[in-house]
């Protein structure tokens, strides 16, 4: 399942970093972060839980880059 949010960010730097950390994140298959549209695409494994995911993946994209957003 493929999913798209809003994001904000400052730098495409920080929009790489947030696309390091997302990837990285139990439960993300893939992810893709566009700092242009400021979107956040991501794609779950099979079975996971959307909403608990992206709580995740928001701590690690705020470790790499504390004032960015995503809005789930």
């Amino acid at each position: 399942m493929k999913k798209t949010y809003k994001i904000e960010v400052d730098c495409a730097n920080c929009a790489n970093k947030m696309e390091q950390a997302a990837k990285n994140t139990p439960g993300v298959k893939d992810a893709t972060v566009n700092f242009m549209t400021l979107k956040m695409i991501v794609e779950f494994e099979e079975g996971q839980e959307p909403k608990l995911v992206m709580k995740e993946v928001l701590k690690n994209c705020k470790k790499v880059e504390d004032d960015c957003e995503i809005y789930l």
